[in-house]
């Protein structure tokens, strides 16, 4: 289980999408030998996220890189080996077609959407190296029509299931554990309207404050 995918996975069940966590697309040999991968095993992807009313499956892929650099934009569309391992799909055009259309069709023979179901590319990235590559990358995505989960997207759901009721599952607790406002105690009220400090003078007793003040004893009558 990674704990990244799940939050990602409870983000998009949110909504409104039904979701399949490492995927197995069952290619067939002839389709192994056409993306040069004639010996390789079932391709895995990370989440596929389905609604109906939209006809649409999310292929998302998950790198949360927390404790790492973070994302590159090359990385994305060079065809060195960092990012030809790392990201195939997103730089292997004849990769993608050929596991999507059999992603659909394994599915639409399960009876899970159906045979002409569009398949959309996706990117949830935890951390990207900089606002230089965060600028490149949505603008590579929006040519592409791909979607980009980035950090921004993110928090800005986690704020929303915060502000929400509770739900048992890892997106519900990291939620309400890092981003829910406490509530105000009786200690936390703010000052009173009469209480009206706006001409004071600051240090005005401070000297008088520091030499300290002698109270008399008062005799009992």
């Amino acid at each position: 289980m990674d704990a990244f995918e799940d939050v990602i996975a409870g983000l998009l069940e949110r909504e409104g999408y039904w979701i399949r966590r490492s995927f197995k697309v069952e290619l067939t040999k002839a389709e192994k030998r056409r993306v040069g991968k004639a010996s390789a095993p079932r391709w895995e992807i990370d989440l596929i996220a389905y609604k109906p009313a939209t006809s649409t499956i999310l292929a998302v892929e998950c790198k949360s890189f927390l404790d790492s650099m973070g994302v590159f934009h090359h990385a994305l569309v060079d065809k060195k080996p960092e990012g030809a391992n790392r990201y195939k799909l997103f730089n292997q055009d004849h990769l993608w077609r050929v596991v999507f259309k059999r992603l659909v069709r394994q599915l639409a023979e399960q009876g899970a959407c159906r045979p002409k179901t569009k398949v959309q590319l996706c990117l949830a990235a935890g951390k990207i190296a900089s606002e230089k590559d965060r600028t490149a990358l949505v603008k590579h995505f929006k040519k592409r029509k791909w979607l980009l989960f980035d950090h921004e997207w993110i928090m800005s759901r986690l704020q929303k299931v915060a502000e929400s009721g509770y739900s048992n599952d890892v997106a519900a607790v990291v939620a309400k554990l890092l981003l829910k406002k406490p509530k105000k105690t009786g200690r936390d009220v703010e000052m009173q309207a009469e209480y009206d400090f706006s001409k004071g003078v600051r240090g005005k007793y401070a000297k008088r404050y520091a030499k300290g003040v002698t109270l008399p004893k008062k005799r009992r009558s």
